[in-house]
């Protein structure tokens, strides 16, 4: 009698799935994108008109994502949405795209980012030394990528639950970081309500202006999509994916309203724009140099929990389409003992060192992907019409509010934005394309193989 296979395990509860969407989705992006949208639209008004349209958006598409996820709480979040509204090719080459090109390059840049943030501490100033010179010029910044790459791949390994309490653990600490930085900018005796009507002359403007500024506004509120794709080890799915989604996409737009609010309160509209790190800077008029290392050691702490998140929802893709006879067999692979996608999270891991081995040429790599990731966000959006109409009598443990006004402005916003990247940075964007287009002759391969197997 053979043994039935290990199936993942449940064990992320509502705290847990809570701490995936806010622990995400902030990054290093509120620290730094307040000077793009102050350069960008160049008023405080124009830039909390950004932050909020930002927030609106994710909102609207946490909403949808919530019908999506409760309906179909599998392992693979947008892959399973995609798959089963357009066929097997479109979920395969979401998948793909994911997978082999977005997952891995967002690691290498969380990681690069992390490791240029404490090269800011005297005590890590040896990251830029050269490590080794052959047959690759590594330097020691790039190893502790790959050490911090592969510790967080490990906690993964060993389970989930593992990895939750980390993500949940982190995740608070992360915002009582953020609260201090908000109680510090409103303490300081030299701020002023007078500089929310300051103007930054050089901005660029225009509605142009205000897509940049919007677009920096989507970055910094990414990654709440990726609760969706560890579903299927959420208890309660049908309950806690729509409780998460929601009051964890509230929570982190109320945040950023109030870090961007304690910044313009410290800073005119010209010293933001003309800053690379504003959140830093606002802080260091307070407590001084010790200021500006406490929002650093902030920025670290911020993106490791956003590291942890993304290596936890990247593995369950590949490992859903694998399930599916798309894909390697060994990709579908759960461990007999930690229950989770170990072959997944090793090959995941792997590509993201190749790209931190490759240096800065990665950032190229990954920028293709922007217009292909915003182009997955709307198809994956409007397959919520797709159920409606195909399955009306389907069980549906939360329906989105607003229907159809509210997912059709996600996939119709989506849109404008991505003709917006397009238009912006049509090399990168045609990359994209051909990026996805590329995993079509590899569907047919791994789909021939899949119609001759034997059943």
């Amino acid at each position: 009698m053979t043994q039935p296979r290990p199936e993942l395990a449940r064990d992320l509860n509502l705290s847990h799935a809570g701490a995936v969407v806010v622990g995400t989705i902030i990054g290093s992006g509120i620290f730094l994108v307040p000077s793009e949208m102050m350069q960008a639209v160049g008023s405080a008004r124009l830039v909390y008109l950004a932050w909020m349209v930002g927030g609106l958006l994710s909102f609207f598409g946490a909403l949808t994502y919530a019908e999506l996820g409760a309906m179909k709480p599998q392992a693979g979040g947008e892959y399973v949405y995609v798959r089963d509204a357009y066929g097997p090719l479109a979920g395969f080459l979401y998948s793909w795209t994911w997978f082999l090109i977005a997952k891995p390059g967002s690691i290498a840049t969380i990681t690069t980012g992390l490791v240029r943030i404490l090269g800011t501490f005297p005590a890590f100033s040896f990251f830029s030394h050269p490590f080794v010179s052959r047959p690759l010029t590594i330097n020691y910044g790039q190893l502790a990528a790959i050490v911090a790459t592969a510790l967080i791949s490990w906690l993964n390994y060993i389970g989930v639950r593992r990895a939750g309490e980390f993500q949940l653990l982190f995740t608070l600490l992360k915002v009582a970081i953020i609260l201090g930085i908000v109680a510090v900018g409103f303490s300081y005796t030299g701020g002023t309500w007078a500089n929310f009507a300051t103007e930054f002359t050089g901005a660029k403007g225009g509605v142009a202006g205000f897509f940049a500024a919007l677009v920096a506004a989507l970055w910094a509120y990414d990654g709440w999509n990726d609760l969706n794709m560890v579903a299927g080890e959420i208890r309660n799915p049908q309950r806690n994916i729509p409780l998460s989604l929601i009051w964890g996409v509230a929570t982190v737009g109320a945040l950023y309203i109030l870090v961007n609010a304690a910044v313009q309160y410290v800073l005119p509209a010209s010293a933001i724009a003309g800053s690379e790190r504003p959140a830093s800077d606002a802080v260091a008029l307070v407590l001084g140099h010790l200021g500006a290392s406490l929002v650093s050691a902030g920025m670290a702490i911020s993106m490791l929990v956003t590291l942890n998140g993304t290596i936890m929802s990247g593995a369950r893709v590949p490992f859903a389409m694998a399930r599916d006879g798309y894909f390697f067999h060994a990709m579908a692979e759960v461990h007999p003992r930690f229950r989770t996608p170990s072959v997944a999270i090793v090959v995941q891991c792997g590509l993201a060192v190749v790209l931190l081995l490759l240096g800065g040429s990665f950032r190229q790599f990954f920028s293709l992907t922007i217009f292909a990731e915003w182009m997955f966000y709307m198809i994956a959006a409007s397959t919520v019409f797709v159920f409606r109409r195909r399955e009306p009598h389907a069980d549906r443990p939360y329906r989105v509010w607003g229907y159809p006004i509210v997912p059709a402005l996600f996939v119709l916003v989506a849109a404008a934005l991505l003709y917006y990247t397009f238009t912006d940075n049509l090399k990168s964007s045609v990359g994209g394309c051909v990026a996805i287009l590329a995993g079509v002759p590899v569907f047919y391969i791994f789909a021939r193989r899949r119609a001759m197997a034997p059943k």
